[in-house]
């Protein structure tokens, strides 16, 4: 058993009228103070960081969390913004001696309107939830991350997540028509609203995507889509993984707009067929393309036929295509589980999110390759092909000494061969903890500076979430670190 001590510093300040004062604001049940319930929130889906919260509270309506909000505001408390916890940058990253605002019991699905097209959801609802409570009409919402099943609508607001259909309808921001938000001085505003385009500023547009620095969503007004007529899935399997990215290029060339296409390399099929056992997908092929086409019947048979002409042309070994339901999504199935099953490959991976062109695929893969050899880490591979957004998981054992920071190095350098060809250090992730430290790769100096005005706009006393997104003058490794190691100066080991 391993328990750790608090330094002085973490119990500096007097948190007891503050316990006293969120507990009368939410009730006792929504305040977590105990220290072994505490290291359940202590890390998001970036688990290589860690940091515990001084307290954790757990609002259920818009009012509750401003109450919270304006009580960390009269004591100049930090405070941090959490959903399920999936997010893979260390968005959700506790800062020291902060009140973490888990959001996970605002759950509730406030409005479905099928006519005006769109659904009124708490931020805690998880983002299969809200298709699922439209499917039987007809309906679904397009956004889907890999972890769909459990990430959460106010998680992927934060982020501005992506998934398998950004190629062609879009990210999260996309799909907002509105929200009702919390500022950090507590104060409740709603911006956009029930249609597509307001007039005046994109305020719903420069909060999606904030990470938390801005506020915190409480309602969410999302834009839901009529199922398409007809779907087909193809999957096509390749000798190399160059081959695969280049039917991808040439799919889109062709004025082909699949509603999604992944690619898959070997280590990530084969640790799939390990956990998930689809018997889909080839093992010994060295990369695989999923292809989904939709829309009207006759539109959808015409590219289905293109889509594959265009892959055999690129030496496609074998093309299989399903339009059910149940072959479809088990043609999917294993894509949507490839990171948890990475799992099955290595005691630890580091995952990355870059973007870059897709004229750039085959380059760029095969410098990822050629870093994997230079640093001694093998680097699994699984995409959004269709829009240039790499996910390389990078596998490593973080009981080895050194290791952690020799593979941030390594994605550090897959970040910049991303910004080098064209492209971004973040398709769907964010920044928070883990990319600060990269910004500069994209941007100049004025443009950060004007980032922070935007920021100092809503958040001027640096309450909501601090230390996220915005470079300092260390590594992101080395601040985190030493921020952790501030925490706790002693392990005792029973």
């Amino acid at each position: 058993m391993t328990v750790a001590i608090a330094t002085t510093d973490t119990l500096k300040r007097n948190w007891q009228p503050i316990i006293q004062a969120l507990e009368a604001a939410i009730g006792k049940k929504g305040v977590v103070q105990k220290r072994e319930e505490l290291l359940t929130y202590e890390c998001d889906g970036l688990t290589s960081y860690r940091q515990t919260p001084a307290l954790a509270v757990l609002p259920k309506t818009t009012a509750e969390v401003a109450a919270v909000v304006k009580i960390c505001d009269r004591f100049q408390v930090p405070w941090v913004a959490r959903g399920s916890g999936t997010g893979l940058s260390g968005g959700a990253l506790p800062v020291e001696n902060c009140v973490l605002i888990v959001t996970a019991l605002m759950r509730k699905i406030l409005k479905i309107d099928l006519e005006n097209q769109l659904a009124v959801v708490q931020p805690g609802v998880i983002n299969n939830w809200v298709t699922q409570a439209v499917s039987g009409a007809g309906f679904y919402y397009a956004p889907d991350p890999s972890s769909q099943s459990v990430c959460s609508i106010g998680g992927n607001i934060a982020e501005n997540s992506g998934g398998v259909h950004c190629l062609k309808y879009g990210v999260t921001v996309n799909h907002v028509l509105g929200l009702k938000l919390v500022l950090p001085d507590g104060s409740i505003v709603d911006v956009g609203g029930q249609i597509p385009e307001m007039p005046g500023y994109d305020l719903t547009g420069l909060f999606v995507g904030s990470e938390g620095t801005l506020g915190i969503a409480t309602e969410i007004t999302l834009r839901i889509l009529k199922s398409a007529e007809s779907i087909c899935v193809l999957l096509a399997d390749f000798t190399s993984i160059e081959a695969a990215g280049d039917s991808v290029a040439d799919i889109i060339s062709n004025g082909i707009i699949p509603g999604g296409m992944e690619i898959m390399d070997n280590l990530s099929i084969n640790a799939v067929e390990d956990v998930v056992a689809t018997g889909c997908y080839p093992r010994d092929a060295a990369a695989i393309l999923l292809v989904e086409i939709d829309g009207l019947a006759a539109e959808v048979e015409v590219n289905k036929q293109r889509v594959a002409e265009i892959c055999t042309r690129n030496g496609a070994r074998s093309i299989t295509t399903a339009s059910d339901p149940e072959t479809r999504l088990k043609l999917w199935k294993g894509r949507k589980a490839a990171f948890a099953a990475a799992g099955h490959l290595s005691p630890d991976y580091y995952v990355q999110d870059g973007v870059i062109p897709r004229a750039q695929m085959r380059f760029v893969l095969g410098e990822i390759e050629v870093l994997s050899q230079k640093y001694g880490y093998k680097i699994a591979n699984v995409f959004h092909a269709g829009d240039g957004n790499l996910h390389p998981l990078i596998l490593y054992d973080n009981s080895v000494p050194g290791a952690l920071a020799e593979v941030e190095e390594l994605g550090g350098e897959i970040l910049k061969l991303c910004v080098k060809v064209g492209g971004s250090i973040s398709g769907e992730h964010g920044i928070g903890a883990d990319k600060k430290c990269y910004m500069p790769e994209m941007f100049s100096e004025t443009d950060l500076e004007t980032m922070q005005w935007v920021k100092q706009v809503f958040n001027p006393k640096g309450l909501a979430n601090p230390g996220k997104i915005f470079p300092t003058p260390k590594t992101c490794g080395e601040a985190v670190r030493e921020q952790a190691a501030k925490h706790f100066t002693a392990v005792e080991r029973f």
